[in-house]
């Protein structure tokens, strides 16, 4: 009986730890500048997580779906198995959690405080760029075209000379599955996606009406206010599971394949991304003497966060 007692408390504690692991990779993936992918590579589980996601497929989905026929149950348990649900299941609350808690300070101070909240960004995104780049190699005439587009590419995003095809809710499927899918690559922020496209903030206020009207709901408050905000919310969790089963998958695959050259094109994204946010504030305020210091005080202290950030973990790594 004592030892039944102490494998369930181990298992408890086991499923405590992953879930404080998806704490600390959601607060990374929900500030731009800080990446998820390389905050599971400091905690030294990355390789687990790559191994869990590659291993969802559409086979495997279907097997777990059909695990309510008695006949089934044995290959849906496989496949729960192979999928590592164990794993992912505390993993991703832990994310959701994180997540839905700095969605909805972002949302605040996004409305409140726009300039110092951009600003800190900024200077987040800016120096992740600079620590990022002193482990590439950029040495050959391929390694600098391929800076150069990265550059370029998130430079047009950011001021929508490029966007996204379509409006509404093809956008942010098409966000939710770019931003997922950058949520696992060491050295790219999900929400660094989001901020170059132009959805950071109105997705942060979504998730946050979504969680305030369930709250709202169980007190009887009104089925619309959970409706609308929960239309987009679904919408991009669809988009993140088919970034997951494709579009992280290619980027895996070129990583393997050319792994320096992909790697200078994703940080020289992240590079050409660091203006992205001062469109936030350009969009509200005009640029005085007095938004420009304000602006350029709280960049230097994103970038003095980042820097720490990077010493006291040795130094980030974008694999």
């Amino acid at each position: 009986m004592g030892y039944n007692v102490q494998e369930h408390l181990l298992d408890r504690l086991s499923i405590f730890r992953v879930y404080a692991y998806g704490l600390c990779m959601g607060t990374a993936d929900a500030l731009p500048g800080v990446s998820g992918g390389t905050v599971a590579l400091l905690l030294g589980f990355y390789a687990r997580l790559i191994a869990a996601i590659t291993a969802i497929t559409p086979g495997r989905i279907v097997a777990v779906l059909r695990g309510y026929h008695p006949a089934h149950r044995d290959r849906a348990r496989e496949a729960i198995l192979e999928m590592d649900v164990q794993f992912l299941l505390p993993l991703g609350v832990g994310m959701v959690t994180a997540v839905a808690l700095i969605a909805s300070a972002v949302s605040t101070l996004a409305n409140t405080h726009p300039v110092p909240l951009f600003g800190f960004f900024t200077g987040l995104i800016g120096a992740s760029a600079i620590v990022l780049y002193r482990g590439l190699c950029i040495s050959t005439r391929e390694h600098v075209l391929a800076a150069l587009a990265g550059v370029s590419l998130a430079l047009l995003v950011a001021a929508n000379v490029i966007t996204l095809p379509g409006s509404g809710g093809i956008v942010i499927l098409l966000a939710g599955a770019l931003a997922i899918s950058a949520m696992i690559l060491p050295g790219i922020s999900g929400s660094l996606i989001l901020i170059l496209l132009g959805q950071y903030v109105f997705l942060s206020s979504e998730l946050s009406a979504f969680l305030s009207g369930l709250g709202g709901l169980l007190g009887g408050g009104s089925l619309e206010a959970v409706v609308d905000p929960g239309t987009t919310v679904v919408l991009f969790v669809a988009g993140g599971l088919v970034g997951l089963l494709t579009i992280a998958r290619l980027v895996r695959r070129a990583l393997e394949r050319h792994r320096n050259l992909t790697l200078i094109f994703l940080v020289s994204l992240i590079a050409g991304s660091t203006p992205a946010p001062l469109h936030n504030i350009s969009e509200h305020h005009t640029w005085t003497v007095e938004t420009i210091a304000l602006a350029a005080g709280w960049t230097l202290v994103g970038a003095i966060v980042l820097v720490a950030l990077d010493y006291l973990t040795g130094g980030f790594d974008p694999e």
